[in-house]
């Protein structure tokens, strides 16, 4: 039996973030060529829809052809971001539209801020939630009845999923065409988009030398060049007394001022980046656990366990089994 395209219901307003409604609606047509390849139907009917129908301007100023929105039910009504969000929160009869809509859908997701207007219709509350990693506080702040976790590309709840900024709209996007039509298919579209590698949403949405290098720009340049240089030399002797002599200073000096800057302290930053660096080698190669403990700098497995524990709270080889893209 022939069942209908699935409706997916992307929804835009006036400064949506361009990227939120392309990379979903990308996905689910990709969907459909591999279906059509393999002498299927088209698994889903995907559709752009506005309260303003018709152009509406992303934040990028590029037009989108819109449609209006639908009565009858969504299969899959997804709420993309962008700076326009904040305005569209103040919009009474959309925020109803979209109560109304998630009441009804099989399923309910939003991308980066897209999670604003769900949580203003009253379709969050209670749920483990992401958003945009620069925007979680804001969330958490304005909408205590949600549990906001900062860290995963995407989290599901039941018929409910919220995924981090931008591009994790594909990924999440991804993780739906796996649950309906299986992990082949997914990965196929992954291919076809040339994307590198299909994250499970537990893997974190920002990388601990971005927001190393992020938080010492401005303070002081020695630190982040120093970030640079230990992520060249993950496997050498970072001791104290090496690092303070790459920067020039005292290991009194260093030790202070790194803490200062950092917020933490040089072992800790240290341990973290090579968590990092195993986590990568863990899901995209066929390393053994040793070897990436050399690599990384660790120097035993057993180090390495430790050290995975206390940041990711599994170990390496069920890491490895959860998140491995082979």
């Amino acid at each position: 039996m022939t069942h209908p395209p699935r409706a997916v219901h992307i929804l835009a307003f006036a400064n949506v973030q361009l990227l939120d409604v392309a990379g979903p609606l990308q996905v689910f047509a990709s969907a459909n060529v591999q279906a059509a390849e393999n002498g299927l139907p088209a698994p889903y009917s995907p559709m752009v829809i506005a309260k303003a129908h018709g152009n509406v301007v992303s934040s990028a100023g590029l037009g989108l052809l819109t449609h209006p929105l639908p009565q009858a039910a969504s299969d899959t009504l997804i709420i993309a971001g962008g700076r326009g969000v904040h305005t569209a929160l103040k919009d009474r009869p959309l925020l109803q539209w979209v109560r109304a809509q998630a009441t009804s859908a099989r399923r309910v997701a939003s991308v980066c801020t897209g999670a604003f207007l769900l949580a203003e219709a009253g379709v969050l509350d209670g749920h483990r939630v992401v958003t945009h990693w620069d925007s979680c506080e804001q969330l958490a702040r304005c909408y205590p009845a949600l549990q906001v976790d900062p860290e995963p590309i995407f989290i599901n709840q039941g018929a409910l999923w919220t995924s981090a900024g931008v591009t994790a709209g594909i990924d999440l996007a991804l993780a739906l065409v796996e649950a309906d039509l299986g992990r082949d298919i997914a990965l196929a579209v992954a291919r076809d988009l040339v994307v590198f590698l299909k994250r499970p949403g537990g893997q974190s949405q920002f990388s601990t030398a971005l927001s190393m290098q992020h938080a010492t720009r401005s303070q002081d340049s020695r630190f982040a060049d120093l970030h640079a240089w230990i992520l060249d030399n993950l496997a050498s002797d970072l001791s104290v007394a090496t690092l303070a002599a790459q920067v020039g200073m005292s290991e009194r000096s260093f030790v202070r001022h790194y803490r200062g800057h950092t917020g933490n302290t040089p072992a800790r930053a240290i341990e973290q980046l090579r968590v990092e660096a195993a986590r990568r080698l863990l899901g995209d190669s066929a390393l053994p656990i040793k070897r990436i403990a050399d690599r990384c700098g660790f120097g035993t497995e057993e180090t390495l366990r430790r050290s995975f524990l206390r940041a990711v709270s599994v170990t390496p080889q069920a890491y490895r089994e959860r998140f491995s893209a082979r």
